[in-house]
């Protein structure tokens, strides 16, 4: 990583012009991992297509779009390693998920191998199709415990490996690289939850089937989500309405339905994304995590989860004694302005032991912002 004077962040240049490119903030929003905030030029590009449907009719204003679709395909895939035809844009990454154990119709009882920490609807959605969850091993931290993983696969493996990337209940990064590549010698699939991932940390790492959301760290619209499959798991795939015989096999899990005006400002989103540089933009996000965490770590008895030096910009924090974290929640919002989330123990049943306040902020954010949230806490 690009090194900073102590207090500073990096690349502040990025912070400037992702800030210019949005509308000005009500407030202090410090929750992406819930919602980022939108460029103004997604917006546009949203509401422009959303005109060419009243204009046009909605279908073919789709069809018009198509080419551009297409190149958006194309660079999503990039994000992940692969093509244009192993992307399906969807509504949201709960909808790639059901898509993706729709057509995979694995036999019930097949074991599935995920973090204790897994999340929740994640869960609910394994036992809907009739998969069994399995714990991985992990270290006191939640990571993964490579070791472990390795002698799981190689013992006794599960019919998948569930991985999510990036946790939402708190920012820790997993070695998915590493992951994937125990799992490809072990011929086991790795089905990749980038929910927190994408646009945030390195997502090329090799999984089989990568799945997120528009919404979060890209910046896009909410409603849009995508899933990507590479071939080998694709032809074992039977989507329920099958696509036109010229498309990609892919194609079939898109809904026709589907939110064109937010795909558009999804490829406008990850656009500007690329023009930033992802790596220049991974340093910003973990310099940012890293000032938030040395900032806030016993700020009025908060205490912080993650290591000081985790390579994300989501930073967890449990409470001090007796402090309620949705009410902690209500009253930054209220009293300062300050956007956070307020996450309870469902939402990770297996590795949380209570309530915590999760900090996320994006690429524009100041020390001022992070001192402000100290100050309020």
């Amino acid at each position: 990583m690009t090194s900073s004077p102590p207090g500073l962040l990096p690349h502040d240049d990025l912070g400037a012009a992702w800030r210019k490119a949005r509308p000005r903030p009500a407030g202090r929003h410090l929750d992406s991992a819930a919602s980022s905030r939108q460029s103004s030029r997604a917006l546009e590009a949203a509401a422009h297509h959303a005109r060419h449907e009243a204009e046009l009719g909605g279908y073919v204003a789709a069809q018009a779009a198509e080419n551009l679709l297409q190149q958006g395909r194309s660079v999503i895939g990039g994000l992940v390693g692969m093509a244009a035809a192993d992307v399906a844009f969807v509504e949201s990454a709960q909808a790639a998920l059901s898509a993706l154990l729709t057509g995979w119709r694995l036999p019930a009882g097949s074991r599935v191998a995920c973090l204790p920490g897994e999340y929740a609807p994640n869960i609910g959605a394994l036992g809907a199709y009739g998969l069994r969850p399995e714990p991985l091993p992990v270290d006191g931290a939640g990571r993964a415990d490579l070791e472990g993983v390795e002698r799981l696969l190689r013992t006794d493996p599960p019919r998948f490996v569930h991985l999510d990337h990036v946790p939402s209940h708190r920012g820790i990064v997993q070695p998915a690289a590493e992951i994937a590549a125990l799992c490809r010698a072990a011929g086991v699939p790795l089905v990749l939850d980038a929910a927190q991932a994408l646009g945030h940390v390195d997502t090329d790492v090799g999984a089989d089937v990568v799945y997120g959301t528009s919404r979060k760290w890209l910046a896009g619209p909410r409603g849009v989500g995508v899933l990507l499959a590479r071939p080998a798991i694709t032809e074992e795939l039977t989507p329920v309405m099958p696509g036109g015989e010229d498309l990609p096999p892919m194609r079939a899990f898109e809904s026709a339905e589907g939110h064109i005006a937010g795909r558009i400002g999804l490829i406008m989103a990850v656009g500007e994304h690329l023009a930033a540089g992802p790596d220049r933009a991974r340093e910003r996000l973990t310099g940012i995590g890293r000032a938030t965490r040395a900032l806030l770590d016993g700020a009025a008895g908060w205490t912080v989860i993650e290591p000081a030096d985790e390579p994300s910009a989501t930073t967890t924090l449990t409470p001090p004694d007796g402090v309620d974290v949705v009410a902690t929640r209500a009253r930054l919002l209220g009293e300062h302005g300050i956007v956070v989330s307020a996450l309870g123990r469902e939402r990770a049943p297996g590795e949380m032991a209570g309530p915590v306040l999760r900090v996320s902020p994006h690429l524009d954010v100041t020390l001022e912002d992070l001192e402000a949230l100290a100050e309020a806490l």
